[in-house]
């Protein structure tokens, strides 16, 4: 099963068509491709699939999906925590 945690947009580049996002810490980029032109800015929290923007999430959702996801990770070592932010970047639709 893949959990999608939010991300919030930090920069965004239109040449590339590619967004720069914080996910609990840890930078990463993603496509903009499947989003409408537009419907991003930064500050929005996302989720993402496979590198890809796939929609926003309401801020407070993703302010409370943060939290539990904190509380989680919270409970793991260090090594183990960075698998679980970094998981959803090499997660694939299993049908799980």
């Amino acid at each position: 099963m893949c959990l999608s945690i939010p991300s919030k947009v930090v920069a965004i580049d239109k040449e590339t068509n590619m967004a720069t996002l914080d996910t609990m810490g840890v930078s990463r980029d993603a496509s903009l491709d499947l989003m409408q032109e537009g419907d991003v800015k930064i500050g929005d929290y996302v989720l993402l699939h496979i590198g890809f923007i796939m929609n926003k999430i309401d801020e407070e959702d993703a302010l409370l999906s943060l939290e539990t996801y904190k509380e989680i990770i919270e409970a793991l070592d260090e090594e183990e925590r960075q698998r679980v932010i970094l998981e959803d970047d090499n997660c694939q639709n299993r049908g799980e």
